[in-house]
């Protein structure tokens, strides 16, 4: 017997321990349960060779057991287009080992061609207690199951306790209606993490890695409507692969991604709300602006101790930065506490869901006049064209007189150049034959960078601040040795911007040909 092949649609909640048999009985679930539903024990075990071949190629491989029947399924990592959507294959098998042969190699791809039964081994187990139930909404047909349990490898052992929707048929956006009800009833939180990929932290201690964006490519025969659902979508993507990364706290870059994500949203916002009005955008940028802003004092912290500290630390090292280090570690530590409970919050999980309900939706349509709807079925090349134009003369505008800017005025010309070199991004790829295309976008980076440099010295002023109060000597030695390299380091800084400038100003365009 061959696999069946389908796409799994599933939104993840995660409930805390013990009040899921309260949330079964929520009058919205009550309402729409075609029946009481079945209770089962299911006991999972998860399986991989030792040197984790399947993990590093993005599957996972399970086999499940509930009462006598045994399931094997091979799943695959979402794409960047549907973060919620994952291809699998299942067949029945005939007891808790996997059987590779019930697999279609070539379909699958590496590794599943080269594998046999014998190199794999038990990763670990998940033992759960589910209580599904058929929901008849509207417009679908959802499975809601109830999940409460553990997740075991070894001796180390992790409680589980999570809402699953499973779409069964149906639109696709009646998965974040409902998830935004049971936020309202619950304090649940999105997850953004599925049990195998949990199972894996536990096993091996994996820590999960930032990722970057993936982007869009915009073609020229795409319209405007297909190109906001794509860039929307990539970055509601990018923030759900970061959210947990930057919860942990163990990679900083999880943080710095997830603020790039929320730009990169801001930006999209902001480059077609002028002829597209839609009140959506400005829901967004509210929300998404409040996130960055959470997200701010721990990023700073992590530049200071990374980058700040760490290039003193190699430029002078006689002097002793040791209380400094700590001082910094300790502010570090306090903000990544504040930030956890933000992103456990539901005002955050609400926004995550929003963007998912948008993009589904395309709730940028509503509230808009007949001019608007009409600019969305137009090509993307000509507006591109529009948008380009208008922040290139909006940045040499706020750029001219670039010597005497003061501090906030070229923080504000960095904003400007962020946008257009995300824009520049977005768009690329439909003047990928103009040559002077990657020259404009290599000196609009730099120039960007050499601000946010200048911007980093700026900030680091307040930093010193914060941990200035500390009577110790040594400290407000090294708090000395920081503000004395800073200033030396600004004059270079503010140099080699003027050059970088002058170059940009005279870069031709390559839009408008």
């Amino acid at each position: 017997m061959r696999p069946n092949e389908h796409a799994e649609i599933e939104l993840k909640l995660l409930a805390p321990q013990g009040s899921l048999e309260k949330l079964r009985e929520l009058p919205v679930i009550l309402q729409h349960a075609r029946n009481r539903g079945a209770f089962h024990r299911l006991e999972t075990v998860y399986y991989d060779t030792p040197e984790r071949l399947l993990f590093r190629h993005g599957m996972s491989l399970r086999v499940r057991r509930s009462g006598k029947h045994f399931i094997q399924t091979l799943k695959l990592l979402p794409n960047s287009a549907q973060p919620l959507m994952r291809r699998q294959w299942e067949a029945p098998v005939d007891g808790i080992s996997p059987d590779l042969e019930q697999l279609p190699a070539d379909e699958v791809g590496d590794p599943i061609t080269t594998l046999t039964n014998d190199a794999l081994v038990p990763v670990f187990t998940t033992k759960v207690r589910r209580h599904a139930r058929q929901l008849d909404l509207p417009d679908a047909s959802v499975e809601i199951a109830f999940d409460e349990g553990t997740i075991e490898a070894g001796a180390r052992q992790e409680v589980l306790s999570e809402i699953e929707l499973e779409l069964k048929s149906g639109n696709a956006s009646v998965l974040f209606d409902l998830g935004t009800q049971l936020l309202d009833a619950a304090p649940l939180q999105l997850g953004t993490r599925s049990k195998a990929e949990r199972g894996y932290a536990l096993a091996f201690e994996v820590v999960q890695l930032a990722s970057k964006a993936e982007l869009f490519s915009i073609t020229a025969e795409h319209v405007v409507d297909d190109v906001i659902a794509g860039l929307v979508g990539s970055c509601w993507h990018h923030l759900l692969k970061n959210h947990a990364v930057a919860e942990k706290g163990l990679d900083p870059e999880g943080v710095h991604q997830m603020r790039v994500a929320l730009r990169r949203l801001r930006t999209i916002c902001a480059l077609f709300r002028r002829d597209i009005p839609s009140p959506a955008f400005q829901a967004v940028n509210g929300e998404a602006g409040w996130l960055m802003q959470q997200l701010g004092p721990a990023r700073e912290w992590d530049v200071f101790a990374d980058t700040t500290v760490s290039r003193l630390v190699a430029a002078a090292p006689n002097v002793d930065l040791g209380g400094l280090r700590e001082a910094v570690e300790r502010q570090r530590k306090a903000s990544y506490g504040a930030l956890q409970i933000v992103l456990a919050d539901a005002r955050c999980s609400r926004f995550l869901l929003s963007l998912g309900q948008l993009v589904e939706r395309r709730g940028w349509r509503n509230e808009i006049d007949s001019e608007a709807l009409a600019v969305l079925s137009q090509p993307m090349p000509t507006l591109a064209d529009k948008i380009l134009a208008r922040l290139h003369r909006k940045a040499l505008k706020h750029g001219a007189h670039f010597r005497r800017l003061n501090v906030a005025a070229q923080h504000n010309l960095r904003i400007d150049l962020k946008k257009l070199r995300y824009a520049a991004e977005f768009f690329l790829p439909l003047y990928a034959a103009h040559a002077p295309a990657k020259r404009y976008a290599r000196r609009l980076a730099r120039l960007q960078a050499g601000l946010g440099r200048a911007r980093d010295i700026a900030t680091t002023r307040i930093l010193l601040d914060a941990i200035r109060q500390d009577e110790q000597p040594a400290l407000h030695l090294a708090i000395g040795a920081v503000a004395g390299w800073q200033a030396r380091d600004q004059m270079v800084v503010a140099k080699t911007l003027r050059k970088r400038w002058r170059r940009f100003k005279v870069t031709p365009t390559f839009w408008g040909r």
